[in-house]
Order: structure tokens, then C-alpha cells, then sequence
């Protein structure tokens, strides 16, 4: 029997520019997609909410945000900065949501990603 991938062993094998037959083979793919929207937004913002996100992602999207980001931070790649702002989703009626951040293990798997595609 093949182990499961954890999270962040996902994001860290995957490269940047996934061909869409690849990603359409993962379990979940619409989850990882978002995943990965998660994962890129991290990357160019110190920090993040589900009100910045859910203004990229398509709507198909927005019903995988939740598990994304509960998925990245159970696997150590995302952290709450312990900060609240109100939601800008009219579903929920302005409730606090999270600010998020990357983490030292989020930053890791990038920089694994620019080695190896420096090196190929």
C-alpha cells in the first residue's frame, strides 16, 4: 500500500507550472488547486486573508477555500497571525476571518522548488 502525501509533502514535490493533466490525476484536484492558489498568494503577500483569495479564485473555488487553508495549516505551511478582520462575504455577514501567513516550512518548500528548477 502507497503512503499518503501529507500537505506539505504535496506542495513541496509540485512544481510551480503543473501541467492541468497532472493536476486533474491528484485526488482532489480542485482542492489542490486552490491549495496551490493559497500556497502562491502566501508567497507574494506577507500576509492574507479568505477576502483576498476569494477575489482570484474562480467560483468554483470558493467552496474548496475552507478546506485549503484548514488542509495548509494542519500541514505546517500556513499560520494564523492571531489578527481578525471582518469578511467581505455577503454569505457571512461580515464575521471575523483570519489573517494568514506562511511559515518557516512554507518558505522552505519554495526554496526547494527554486533549487530544483535552478538545477534542471
Amino acid at each position: 500500500m502507497t503512503r499518503r502525501l501529507t500537505v506539505a509533502e504535496r506542495h513541496a514535490a509540485a512544481d510551480k507550472d503543473l501541467l492541468l493533466s497532472e493536476i486533474t490525476a491528484q485526488s482532489k484536484w480542485s482542492q489542490f488547486l486552490v491549495e496551490q492558489a493559497v500556497y502562491a498568494v502566501g508567497l507574494t503577500n506577507d500576509t492574507f486573508t479568505c477576502n483576498t483569495l476569494r477575489n482570484l479564485l474562480p467560483e468554483l473555488g470558493h467552496g474548496f477555500l475552507g478546506a485549503a487553508i484548514s488542509a495548509l495549516r494542519g500541514g505546517g505551511v500556513i499560520v494564523t497571525t492571531g489578527q481578525l478582520v471582518p469578511s467581505t462575504s455577503a454569505a457571512t455577514k461580515g464575521h471575523g476571518i483570519h489573517v494568514w501567513r506562511l511559515t518557516a516550512k512554507g518558505h522552505q518548500i519554495a526554496a526547494a522548488r527554486r533549487e530544483r528548477r535552478a538545477a534542471a
